[in-house]
C-alpha cells in the first residue's frame, strides 16, 4: 500500500481561547498556559486554496461506497478536513459512518411534524456514534507509534459506548487498551464488549465523573494516552455527522437538530463540523442544535436556564439514559460557544418522559437507546410549546443502538422501570393450544391497534 500524506494542509491543535498551539503528535490534552481544553485547528486558507465549496462536495459525493482504502470510511472520505497528514498505511478504520438518516414519517406524523428524521448513528461497528472519533483518536496514536513515539497504551473513562469503541479499534491495531467503568452502572452487553476485545477492564466503585478523575490521574503520571472526549481528536471524527447528514440531504441543511448531550463533546463536534463548512462556502444556512439532558444529570440546562452566566456540575443522579449520566461534563465551555453561536436550546427529560418517548419511537419502526429516547422526549416537548414548527425538517441524533440496551426495554415493558409509568408496555400474551381462543386474542388486539396513539 503506497504511503500518501497531504502536504498542502496541516492541522494542529490550539488551546479554545487562543493561547498556545501544538503538535498534533504531541501528547497534551490541555492548554499549558490557561488549562482550558484544546481543539483541532485546520489551516482553511490551504483548504480554500485547494478546491472550491462545490468541489468539495463533488469529492466527498465520489467517494461514497468507494473500497479505495480508506475512502470508503463515513470519516475519512472527509480525510482533508479530519487529519490530512497521516500517512494512509497507518489509519485503522472498519469503514464507520455512512449510517443512515431515517425518515420517521409514521412518527412525525403522530408529533405533528412530518419532515422528521433520525440520523441512526448507533449503526456502525460498536454500535454507537463513539467509532466516529476513535477512529481519528487510534489512528493518531497508531501513526506515532509508528514514528517512534512510546506510548504503552490508551485509556478511557466510560459508561459503555467509549469503551467498546476504545477496544475494538485498539485490538485492531494492536496497541493495549485500558477502560474504567463505573462498577454496577452500565448494561451487560455494553460491560461485555472491552472485555470481549481483550481490554483491561477495570470495574471502580463510583460513577463517571470519579472514573473520569482516574484517567486524567494516570494519563498525566504514566505514558498512557487518554481517548476520552476532552481530546479533540475526538471531536474530530464525530464531526463528520454534520457533514454526512448534509450529504444525504444534498447539502440542504435541516432546520433543526436534537442531540443528546452527557460529556458535551458531540454538541461542540457538531457545530464545528457546521463551522468548517459554513467557512468554506459548502453551505450557507445554519441549523438551530437542541441538546436533550436527563433530568437526573442536567448541568448544562440548568445553566441554559440562568443564561449561561454561569455553570456548575451538579452529583448526576442515577438514569436510565446511563451514557449521559454526567454531571461535570469535560466539554462545557466548547458546547455553550457552539450553542451561542446556533441560536441552540437545552431541554430536560424526566425518565418517565424519556422511556415512553423511545416506547412510542419503537413502535412506529424505530429501536431507540435510551439516550435516543432523552432527545425524542424533548422533542415532543419543544412541539408542544412551538418552539419547533410543524413545518421544520428535523433530525434528532440516535446516538446508540437499543440493542445494547435490552434490559431498559425488558423493565419498561415489564413495568419495573424506576421513574417511569409504561403507557405502551407490550408483553407476550399467554395462551392454551387452542385455536380459537388464539384468534380471540388476535381479533381483540387488532381492534385495539385501529386506535392511535397518543403523547
Amino acid at each position: 500500500m503506497a504511503k500518501e500524506r497531504t502536504k498542502k494542509i496541516n492541522a494542529w491543535f490550539e488551546c479554545i481561547n487562543g493561547c498556545k498551539k501544538y503538535s498534533l503528535d504531541e501528547i497534551v490534552y490541555r492548554c499549558g498556559e490557561c488549562g482550558d481544553l484544546l481543539e483541532v485547528r485546520h489551516d482553511l486558507s490551504a483548504l480554500k486554496k485547494m478546491k472550491s465549496g462545490e468541489q468539495w462536495k463533488k469529492l466527498f459525493d465520489s467517494r461514497l461506497g468507494t473500497t479505495q482504502w480508506p475512502y470508503g470510511s463515513g470519516v475519512w472520505s472527509k480525510k482533508e478536513f479530519v487529519l490530512p497528514e497521516i500517512d494512509n498505511e497507518n489509519i485503522i478504520s472498519m469503514f464507520e459512518g455512512n449510517t443512515n438518516l431515517f425518515w420517521a414519517r409514521r412518527f412525525g406524523k403522530i408529533l405533528g411534524v412530518e419532515d422528521l428524521w433520525i440520523k441512526l448513528c448507533g449503526n456502525t461497528h460498536t454500535g454507537s456514534f463513539k467509532d466516529l472519533g476513535m477512529t481519528v483518536l487510534i489512528s493518531q496514536v497508531n501513526d506515532m507509534i509508528k514514528n517512534g513515539k512510546k506510548i504503552l497504551g490508551v485509556a478511557c473513562a466510560s459508561t459503555g459506548d467509549t469503551s467498546a469503541a476504545l477496544a475494538a479499534y485498539a485490538a485492531a491495531a494492536d496497541i493495549p487498551a485500558i477502560v474504567f467503568l463505573p462498577q454496577g452502572k452500565i448494561s451487560n452487553a455494553q460491560l461485555i464488549q472491552p472485555i470481549a476485545n481483550g481490554a483491561i477492564t477495570v470495574a471502580i466503585q463510583t460513577d463517571f465523573d470519579g472514573c473520569m478523575k482516574i484517567v486524567q490521574d494516570i494519563t498525566a503520571k504514566h505514558n498512557i494516552y487518554l481517548a476520552n472526549s476532552m481530546n479533540s481528536l475526538r471531536v474530530e471524527g464525530q464531526k463528520t455527522i454534520s457533514i454526512e447528514i448534509l450529504q444525504q440531504f444534498n447539502w440542504e441543511a435541516p432546520d433543526v437538530i436534537i442531540i443528546p448531550g452527557g460529556n458535551l463533546g458531540n454538541v461542540s463536534a457538531l457545530g464545528k463540523g457546521f463551522d468548517l463548512m459554513l467557512e468554506l462556502g459548502m453551505i450557507t444556512k445554519k441549523p438551530r442544535i437542541i441538546v436533550a439532558q436527563a433530568q437526573r444529570a442536567n448541568p448544562l440546562y440548568l445553566s441554559y436556564k440562568k443564561g449561561f452566566k454561569e455553570f456548575k456540575p451538579v452529583a448526576a443522579q442515577k438514569t436510565a439514559a446511563s451514557a449521559i449520566q454526567i454531571g461535570n461534563p469535560v466539554s462545557v465551555n466548547k458546547a455553550i460557544r457552539i450553542l451561542k453561536s446556533y441560536n441552540g436550546i437545552v431541554e430536560q427529560a424526566t425518565e418517565d418522559e424519556l422511556a415512553n418517548a423511545s416506547a412510542l419511537g419503537d413502535l412506529t419502526g424505530l429501536y431507540n437507546c435510551p439516550h435516543t429516547g432523552v432527545a425524542l422526549a424533548v422533542l415532543i416537548k419543544l412541539i408542544k410549546n412551538k418552539q419547533i414548527k410543524k413545518s421544520d425538517r428535523v433530525v434528532v441524533i440516535s446516538t446508540a443502538h437499543g440493542l445494547k440496551f435490552s434490559e431498559f426495554k425488558i423493565n419498561y415493558h415489564e413495568k419495573k422501570l424506576e421513574g417511569a409509568q409504561s403507557k405502551y408496555s407490550n408483553l407476550p400474551i399467554q395462551s392454551l393450544p387452542d385455536t380459537k381462543k388464539v384468534e380471540k386474542i388476535i381479533f381483540k388486539n387488532l381492534e385495539k391497534r385501529k386506535r392511535e396513539f397518543k403523547i
